[in-house]
This record gives structure tokens, sequence and C-alpha cells, in this order.
């Protein structure tokens, strides 16, 4: 069981939970999850939270492979509104912000969110892990080998899950010298890695269960699923159930999805079997 102190407010992670993805990006890989205004993004995350989501996750920068970069300034005035949107409309939701400038989680966390989503792991920002330690919410260190711009054009890895769980030995020692208590891990699938990477590291997921953090998985409507199954990314959701319940069985402890409902109902049936 973990226990993560949000602004005070405690997320208590004694079974697997769900984070939903609301995105305020207009160039998100999975046509259906770009939210571009606040009354949608407030009316998914009713629906999400009605679903059953314990986090909702908001980002106002695309990450897909070869997206182009925005800067704090922009990524701010699309999420601002959100964030405070939500927090108003439902002030005991547990909202993250998917960021890696410090800038943008600093105002966030002001405007309400209680979690940092940090997708360079600490590396694309090096005032990211004081200020969150300052913040004192927990953060998301998630592991991805080059940028957006670059991190599929060729990925190799000697051994992807120990080179892997070397990054995450480093980062989480960093993490707890700049004073971040509450740390979770994030394997990156996708983010400089290759479909065999990515299902190596699903195969092996319970070696990262020695790092004694909590595990989240995002796999949701990826290409590793549509491309492996010659469908596209709208056509991802059987496939995306499939993994995250490997996932479940393998250890982890919040999946990152789309498709709140189908997710929670993976967690319950497999809690059920355990």
């Amino acid at each position: 069981m973990f226990t993560l102190n949000c602004k005070g407010k405690l997320l208590i992670i004694d079974k697997p939970i769900v984070m939903g993805i609301i995105n305020a990006t207009p160039d998100s890989f999975y046509e259906n999850s770009r939210k571009l205004n606040v009354d949608k993004a407030l009316q998914k995350a009713e629906q999400m939270l009605n679903e059953g989501a314990a986090i909702l996750d908001i980002g106002g920068q695309s990450t897909k492979p070869g997206s182009q970069t925005i800067n704090a300034t922009e990524e701010l005035e699309r999420i601002l509104p959100i964030i405070e949107s939500i927090h108003n409309t439902f002030p005991e939701a547990f909202i993250s912000v998917d960021t890696y400038y410090s800038k943008v989680a600093e105002e966030a966390v002001n405007a309400g969110a209680c979690i940092v989503n940090d997708v360079s792991g600490g590396l694309q920002d090096e005032a990211m892990l004081s200020t969150v330690a300052a913040l004192k919410v927990p953060y998301i260190c998630m592991h991805m080998k080059g940028t957006p711009q670059n991190m599929q054009l060729n990925p190799m890895y000697k051994n992807v899950t120990k080179e892997v769980l070397d990054f995450f030995i480093i980062q989480t020692a960093k993490c707890k010298a700049a004073g971040i208590h509450d740390v979770i891990i994030d394997i990156g699938f996708g983010f400089g890695k290759t479909a065999t990477h990515n299902f190596q590291l699903l195969k092996e997921l319970q070696i990262f269960k020695t790092l004694e953090k909590p595990v989240l998985i995002g796999v949701s409507r990826k290409n590793t699923i549509y491309k492996t199954l010659n469908i596209t990314a709208n056509e991802a959701l059987n496939g995306t159930t499939v993994l995250n319940t490997v996932a479940l069985l393998n250890g982890a402890n919040i999946l990152r999805v789309h498709d709140v409902k189908e997710a929670v109902e993976a967690v319950k049936l497999v809690e059920a079997m355990q």
C-alpha cells in the first residue's frame, strides 16, 4: 500500500487505481482525447470521475513522436483555465499536471493541481525537482530516451529493462535528495522505445517493484498496440485493455488511460481473481 500526500489530501493506493487523460492540445495522437476548451474538458472530467477515475491528468503539450514543442507561457494558457474549472467544480478530485516545465508545474499546483507528471523525469528543466519539493506534492518521474522530437528515430538498448531500472535508481535518488517525499515511476512506454522494448518492459514489470514506488503504466491506444494489430488508435481500445490487464497482473499500481470505464473494469476483474 502507498499513501501519497497531495497538498494535504491523502491519495491511498491499496489497490490499482486509474488516471484519466484530459488533453488541452490540438495535436494529441488520439483524436478523441483532444479537448480544446474548458466546457468539453469539464464534461470529460465529470464523466471520468463518475466512471471511477482516481486522478485526472491535464496536459497542454503533445509529446507524441515528432511533436512540436511549445513554450511554458502557451502551455499555461491552455491548461490553467481547465485546471481551475475542474478544481472549483470538483474540489475533492486529484488533479495532476502533465508538464516538464517547472514554471508550469508551480502555477498549475497553485491553480488546483496536486501532482506533477513529468515525462522528462527531471532532465528537461533543472529547476523541476526543487520546485516540486517546495510545492510538497507527489512527482511522477518518467523514463524517456531522447526528446519527443527524436525519441523514435532509432532507439537502441543493450538491455532495456536494466537501463530503465538504472535510470530510476539514479533519478529517484535525486528526487529524495531534492526533498520530494512521494515519487511515482512511469516506465515511459513508447518514449524512445520500439514495440519490442515495450513488450519486454511489460513482461518484466515486476522488476520495478524493487524500487518500492508506485508503478504507473501508460499504454493507452499507443502505436505498440495499433501497429502490432494493423489498426488505428481509434480502434485500439480492446488492445489497450489487454495490455492493461497484463500490466495489472505484473504489478502495475496506476493505469493512465483515455478510457476510464474499461480500465476500472479491468482492475475490478483482476482484483476479484486475485
